[in-house]
């Protein structure tokens, strides 16, 4: 080989190295090679989304639990890490940049930090983020989360060796169980499609079963989308001008036209605005009688059961703000 190819691979090599392992000692930011790496080694995929210069909470995560060796040796023989990152003060490469927004899109993910389990070809079983107690208990955390896998695996196993196919739809949909509900709307479709396919007059219940949970996350999408229209071209103008009273006159009216609403959409729309007035105004006894007005109307809600230990965390809140009366002087 001539010395400035040997040379040329020696740099490419090193370049590609410093890439692969950018997000810090054991850490690899090319998905590609990630998954190829876990398939080699019989690993899962654990992947960081992470803000690494500004995010309060995964630097948190990195401080008490990535970065000590107990959590290195209790991953390193079951997940290939994978860091998907981004920053505010740094610019990364352009083509990692691309990779990691469509991987956020592909996941699904909402937040920061957000840690997706995944097998060696990238199909997620679990999600997790920041979690306290130390790089021993987090690891504990993961197997426990690795277990769901090793659940999800038996069932496609035996679907894999069943002999009818209604059989086999029954076992994937038992595979399918195991997982959230979110992952598998969003990462599951194959399986999906499949037990449609084998089962088509539906003895499991299983497309009868989405059908109907689909129609409902549907319904809930609607009903927020009226909400959010509601609060910002009504009740928005209201709180701005300080109408606290007309505000929450509008929030009652709407809740009575719209009952199919989400009990805890009301509760929360309810208190948030019902006690805007008596919060302002460092209004304690009128702020008691706002939660006792909601436990009243919402007696098997979390706030009925909790009304005393709300009143308290009010009362603290209002005399934080609450300005002090003047000091009198002495021999007045």
């Amino acid at each position: 080989m001539k010395r400035q190819t040997l040379l040329a691979t020696l740099a490419l090599s090193l370049a590609t190295l410093t890439s692969a392992f950018a997000g810090g000692e054991g850490w690899v930011t090319d998905f590609e090679a990630a998954k190829k790496s876990a398939a080699e080694g019989k690993k899962d995929l654990l992947i960081d989304f992470t803000g690494s210069d500004w995010c309060g909470w995964c630097i948190k995560l990195n401080e008490e639990v990535f970065s000590h060796e107990p959590f290195k040796t209790g991953t390193k023989d079951k997940f290939v890490l994978v860091e998907l990152d981004f920053p505010r003060k740094k610019e990364l490469d352009p083509k990692l940049k691309e990779q990691n927004e469509a991987l956020q899109e592909k996941y699904q993910i909402q937040g920061f930090p957000s840690i997706v389990l995944c097998d060696a070809t990238g199909k997620p079983y679990a999600k997790t983020g920041y979690q306290r107690g130390g790089p021993e208990k987090y690891v504990a955390h993961l197997n426990e989360l690795q277990a769901i896998r090793l659940k999800r695996d038996e069932a496609f196993a035996k679907a894999d060796a069943a002999k009818t196919d209604v059989e086999k739809a029954a076992f994937l949909v038992e595979g399918l169980k195991v997982l959230d509900e979110e992952l598998v709307d969003s990462n599951y479709g194959d399986v999906i499609t499949k037990i449609g396919e084998l089962d088509k007059e539906d003895k499991s219940g299983f497309v009868k079963t989405r059908k109907e949970a689909a129609a409902k996350k549907e319904a809930e999408e609607k009903s927020m989308a009226v909400i959010e229209e509601f609060m910002g071209a009504k009740i928005q103008p209201l709180m701005q001008a300080k109408e606290y009273d007309k505000a929450l006159t509008e929030v009652k009216a709407f809740i009575k036209e719209n009952p199919e609403t989400p009990e805890e959409i009301k509760i929360g729309m309810t208190l948030n605005i019902g006690l805007a007035g008596p919060m302002t105004k460092g209004d304690i006894e009128g702020a008691n009688k706002m939660v006792d007005e909601v436990a009243k109307e919402y007696p098997e809600s979390d706030v009925a059961k909790n009304v005393d230990k709300i009143k308290e965390s009010l009362k603290t809140r209002i005399e934080k703000v609450k300005p002090k009366a003047p000091a009198t002087p002495e021999g007045e």
